[in-house]
């Protein structure tokens, strides 16, 4: 246990040339450089343009290739990508023999994509093939382009600069065979020495779980886990472009926040359910099955230790994040509903059927509300599916926030009430409010215009006057 295995994000990667200079390299020499493996995702972008745009779902070669009706657009999608790719490589590589490799790399991976996709828009013309069977291995296909290049610049980069860095392609390229996860990862490691060579793996790896089935685009964290448990590594560290930090700094003011400094996997678990992973919730059931700490640091201060994230209770209560997002409540009112079963059931089928993610809910005699993480456009699908369900109830969807106030043990701190309060205080109106036995979040309900002045409120009381109250200024 001598290693560790580190992810780097899209961002991350976009400044690849700064984190040579840091992270990757800085002022380690010898035997320092080595002992560390990274798992790399795409350039920032890429993967938006090879599937779609993860925010506003704007289509690019996946989706435009599902929905063609031609050929001429997906065509044009990936032209694009090559053209993106060619400048983001160009970005960072210095050397015109390296911009030559990955530039040759880029056009063979995206002329085998474009030629596979159309072998098999020839072979679905034909009545006894149908697209939809293969349109999952399609998203998986194209996914590994963008990390697998990514990988070979960073490979390329750090061999220029005299590390012995070595390319680990999971993304199984013209591969034979259907392996699981874990045969891919154990045979592809099979002559890899972290300690005296630099592993730079791909975010995707293919195999016959699927792993996009299960995880979509959460599946470089879900790669950089299982490479973490299975080679025993001492910790597990993810890089990003900010600290694990007690509040978004835009919002509240960098001077404000405070690094979390240390935290556990019920809290990581909290902010998943927020939106704001600090990891996807399967990869942390891996890395802690594996006894394996995770640690959150930024990329760009490789002297800070970050937050390490492990099993661990809070030494005392304290509150150590607040966060919040745009949700939709989705309110089903029945008067027939009193006592009777099967209600909550039909519309959980309803919202899984639809892939609307729960955030949270709430409900009494004769109305459930579901708090969900989902478009409007979605949600008018569900309605109409429920109001056929129980043609009598009301059904409506409302656009809202939920502010969360987070830590590892709120005993004794009166969250609830005193969020309440300081949000009244700030001039705005609570909607609904909760908060479990298991005392670990309080949520609370807002109109969505309101929900960044609330963030402020509840931090100011709970982050900023708790720590002048611990360490009071000297007089």
């Amino acid at each position: 246990m001598t290693h560790t295995v580190e992810k780097i994000g899209g961002t991350s990667m976009s400044r690849l040339d700064e984190l040579r200079d840091s992270l990757l390299i800085g002022d380690r020499k010898g035997a320092d450089l080595y002992g560390r493996i990274f798992v790399v995702s795409a350039f920032a972008g890429i993967t938006d343009l090879l599937l779609e745009h993860k925010k506003t779902g704007k289509p690019g070669v996946y989706a435009d290739f599902a929905s063609a009706d031609t050929d001429h657009g997906w065509h044009e999608a990936l032209d694009r990508v090559a053209a993106a790719m060619m400048a983001a490589h160009d970005r960072v590589l210095e050397h015109d023999g390296d911009k030559a490799r990955a530039a040759e790399f880029v056009r063979e991976r995206i002329e085998g994509a474009r030629n596979c996709l159309i072998d098999l828009q020839r072979l679905c013309s034909y009545g006894h093939f149908r697209l939809e069977a293969h349109l999952m291995q399609i998203r998986e296909l194209l996914s590994g382009l963008g990390e697998a290049h990514s990988a070979l610049t960073a490979t390329l980069l750090l061999q220029r600069a005299g590390v012995n860095a070595r390319l680990v392609d999971l993304s199984g390229w013209r591969d034979e065979g259907d392996v699981t996860l874990e045969e891919r990862i154990t045979s592809s490691f099979e002559s890899v020495d972290p300690m005296i060579e630099m592993p730079i793996v791909t975010g995707y790896a293919q195999c016959s779980e699927g792993l996009m089935r299960e995880f979509d685009r959460g599946y470089s964290e879900v790669t950089f886990s299982k490479l973490a448990a299975l080679t025993g590594a001492r910790e597990a560290i993810i890089h990003k472009e900010f600290h694990l930090s007690s509040a978004d700094p835009k919002l509240v003011g960098a001077d404000a926040v405070r690094k979390l400094g240390q935290t556990n996997y019920d809290v990581a678990d909290q902010l998943s359910n927020m939106g704001m992973e600090a990891i996807h919730p399967k990869a942390a059931k891996t890395l802690r099955q594996a006894e394996v700490p995770l640690r959150v640091a930024n990329a760009f201060e490789p002297g800070d230790p970050g937050t390490l994230i492990d099993d661990q209770k809070a030494e005392r209560p304290g509150v150590e994040m607040v966060t919040g997002l745009d949700i939709i409540a989705l309110e089903v009112f029945e008067q027939d509903m009193v006592g009777v079963k099967g209600y909550d059931a039909a519309i959980l089928e309803v919202l899984t059927r639809h892939d609307v993610r729960i955030v949270s809910k709430v409900s009494n005699a004769n109305t459930i509300t579901h708090y969900v993480d989902a478009s409007l456009k979605t949600m008018r699908r569900v309605e109409r599916d429920i109001s056929r369900l129980y043609p009598q109830a009301e059904v409506r969807s409302r656009t809202l926030a939920m502010a969360a106030v987070i830590g590892r043990d709120l005993n004794g701190l009166a969250v609830l009430t005193r969020g309440l309060q300081a949000i009244a205080e700030s001039g705005r109106a609570t909607l609904g409010a909760s908060q479990g036995p298991r005392n670990v979040d309080t949520q609370f309900i807002l109109e969505r215009e309101d929900l960044k002045p609330a963030i402020k409120a509840l931090h100011k009381v709970f982050i900023e006057d708790a720590q002048k109250a611990e360490y009071p200024k000297a007089a």
